[in-house]
């Protein structure tokens, strides 16, 4: 199944390691050093301008290094739709 991310963003379900909320997650420095990492490593999708309230930490191919899509749909919204998916 695919998880729609917003933003005409699509992600395998499979293929997600995780989904963070952006203003519990990037109270910490690492966690702000990491998604500064992968911007500057062209890993890190950012759709639109709106406002972000989550990241999604995902595995692009099995050769690839991981990525990051921040979306603008909070983590109770991405979970649900996993779940709907599942169900």
């Amino acid at each position: 199944m695919y998880l729609h991310t917003g933003n005409n963003k699509i992600i395998r379900e499979k293929d997600i390691i995780g989904i963070f909320d952006m203003d519990n997650a990037t109270m910490r420095p690492d966690t702000r050093d990491f998604l500064r990492r992968r911007q500057e490593e062209n890993e890190l999708e950012i759709s639109r301008q709106e406002i972000p309230k989550s990241f999604i930490l995902y595995q692009k191919n099995k050769r690839d290094r991981s990525a990051v899509c921040i979306s603008q749909l909070s983590t109770f919204a991405l979970c649900n739709r996993i779940r709907k998916n599942t169900v």
